[in-house]
C-alpha cells in the first residue's frame, strides 16, 4: 500500500507556518512591545508571522 502525499517528507523545511504556538506568540509580542511583563499567556490577540 502506497503512503499518502501528505504524510511524505516535505520539502519545504524552511517554510513559514501560518498558525504560530503560543511562545512564539509571546515572543513576537514582546518584540513588537505589545507584551507587558507578568501577563497571562492565555487568551492572547491574533498574530501572523513576519515574512
Amino acid at each position: 500500500m502506497s503512503q499518502h502525499a501528505s504524510l511524505k517528507k516535505s520539502s519545504t523545511v524552511g517554510a513559514k507556518r501560518s498558525v504560530l504556538k503560543r511562545f512564539e506568540r509571546v515572543k513576537l509580542l514582546q518584540k513588537r512591545g505589545e507584551w507587558t511583563e507578568g501577563r497571562t499567556p492565555l487568551h492572547l490577540p491574533k498574530t501572523t508571522p513576519e515574512a
